[in-house]
């Protein structure tokens, strides 16, 4: 999903069933901006009885009150075009814990295309969260201006 809102809708329109990866880009610090926290999706997971039955993947954030399979502050962000940008519907994601890796099972030439192809959405931002955008680091470092 490319918002927080687009994945309440799918989730509140019982769209998500047991097995699946929810991933929830653009909510990164230059993407959200400022990472926006992701409890309101988990919280209505859980709601619809299906909290550690799916996994939630987000350059977004979570917070101390979200339980399940959570991944979150991924690096780099779908908005300067990591990994979570090349994700397409439908794609097998592979999540081994014991290797603590999460895979994007999808041939590399397939990525690469996909990365040509990919271009930032656009998004109306104005004021200083225009200018925080533009000036975050990664969440990887912290997610701060200098």
């Amino acid at each position: 999903f490319d918002s927080e809102e687009d994945a309440m809708e799918a989730i509140m329109k019982g769209s998500i069933v047991e097995g699946d990866v929810i991933i929830i880009r653009y909510e990164g610090p230059q993407g959200g901006p400022g990472m926006r926290e992701m409890l309101s999706p988990t919280s209505a997971i859980t709601g619809r009885g299906l909290g550690g039955k799916v996994a939630f993947l987000t350059d977004g954030r979570f917070s101390g009150g979200t339980h399940g399979f959570v991944v979150g502050h991924i690096s780099p962000e779908a908005s300067i075009g990591g990994p979570l940008a090349l994700v397409k519907e439908g794609d097998s994601i592979l999540i081994d814990t014991n290797k603590k890796e999460i895979n994007l099972e999808v041939e590399c030439k397939v990525l690469i295309e996909r990365k040509k192809a990919w271009n930032r959405p656009k998004k109306e931002v104005e004021g200083v969260l225009a200018k925080y955008s533009k000036m975050v680091s990664s969440a990887s470092k912290g997610a701060v201006t200098s």
